[in-house]
């Protein structure tokens, strides 16, 4: 392994995210790059060997992404500005709002030659009920100071319409050095095409249990299905916790109760629950990069259902070879609609779910993303 190339540093507020959406990338970087990773605290044993193997050098650090803490969050700052004089990376890339707000200022004032910002989805500060709070406000103004621009800047948006709504917001101008890549990709090797279960259909939902990602829809209309057809399973996967737009305590009640839909929590390997499921539905209306959970679906040959969102109406092809629907934002009725086509229409089940692999073979293949993240990284 030669480590005598440039040094890259990459900073997120999730380790898992580490080795779920960048591990592919590091495993590349690591062939000819020193890499470096601060990460918040690893609790999982599985990270923290994976991340030795490939020898990383791991930094690690308490920041919460998901909750505002002044103390916390300077307390981040005043580490990474540390680890950065003290590593002086080639390349700096940070992943997600904190460590690219606060990071991206940092390694400007240490003239870093490579400064390469991803933006994974603008979130909850840019929808229709978040835009407006202070906290949103605040962001973006951080957003716009620290994406200022500048000769050893270029960002990276997983989708176009992120990048039209920073401009939109004046955040952005056309100066800006930008690229936009297909999401994180799908490790289709990983991920392997397993036949769905077409007379026996029942449909997944993996997400954070966040109102913006369309929990209260699926509940709705999972209800609303059960009427007409009283044996067809529902799932949903993801974390409960404290966050700004956090489910509410009846809804998550009636989901824990377990008479609409079956809770199954956070898994660290949904593979096994795509595989038992028929359709992977998603009615996000959160402001996604590419959803990760659509792109493993589509991989493993899953039809799907998603809104007609930014970042989700990435994942559906054209009319030509539909992989699934598009469905307006909180529109519970055509979410029914549509989970009741592919009861009434199994063989849609099949072939949907080959088009969708064969859509993600074709544009979110990660070797063909990290190809373009190694050029924008000019690591390639």
């Amino acid at each position: 392994m030669n480590r005598a190339g440039q040094k890259v540093l990459i900073v997120c507020d999730s380790p898992k995210s580490l080795i779920d959406f960048r591990g592919k990338l590091i495993e590349q970087l690591v062939q000819h790059h020193q890499v470096s990773v601060f990460t918040p605290q690893i609790n999982h044993q599985s990270i923290r060997e994976k991340l030795n193997q490939l020898n990383v050098d791991v930094y690690e650090n308490k920041l919460d992404g998901s909750n505002v803490s002044v103390f916390a969050d300077l307390k981040f700052i005043g580490q990474l500005y540390k680890l950065i004089k003290k590593i002086r990376p080639d390349v700096f890339f940070p992943y997600t709002f904190k460590p690219v707000i606060y990071g991206t200022v940092i390694a400007k004032l240490f003239r870093i030659k490579k400064i390469t910002p991803m933006l994974t989805g603008l979130g909850y500060n840019f929808t229709s009920e978040g835009k407006t709070g202070l906290l949103s406000y605040i962001t973006r103004g951080l957003l716009k100071f620290s994406l200022g621009k500048n000769r050893r800047l270029k960002i990276i948006f997983q989708n176009r319409d992120d990048y039209q709504t920073l401009l939109d917001h004046k955040i952005l101008t056309d100066k800006h050095k930008v690229a936009i890549v297909n999401g994180s990709g799908v490790d289709l090797e990983h991920y392997e095409y397993t036949s769905p279960d077409a007379n026996n259909i029942s449909f997944l939902m993996i997400a954070r249990l966040i109102n913006a990602k369309g929990i209260n829809e699926y509940y709705e209309a999972a209800s609303n299905v059960k009427l007409q057809y009283p044996d067809i399973q529902f799932k949903l996967i993801g974390a409960y916790g404290p966050n700004v737009d956090t489910i509410s305590n009846d809804l998550y009640n009636k989901i824990k109760a377990g008479h609409t839909i079956t809770y199954l929590g956070e898994v660290n390997d949904v593979r096994s629950y795509i595989n038992e499921s028929s359709v992977v539905v998603l009615p996000s209306y959160y402001g996604e990069g590419v959803p990760r959970c659509l792109l493993e679906s589509m991989a493993m040959g899953r039809a799907i259902i998603t809104c007609d969102s930014v970042g989700c109406r990435e994942t559906i092809e054209s009319d030509m070879a539909p992989n699934g629907f598009l469905i307006p934002a909180k529109n519970v009725d055509e979410l029914v609609s549509k989970m009741k086509f592919y009861l009434q229409n199994k063989d849609a089940v099949h072939s949907y779910g080959i088009n969708g692999l064969a859509f993600a073979r074709k544009k979110f293949d990660v070797n063909l993303v990290n190809t373009e993240m190694l050029k924008i990284m000019q690591l390639n």
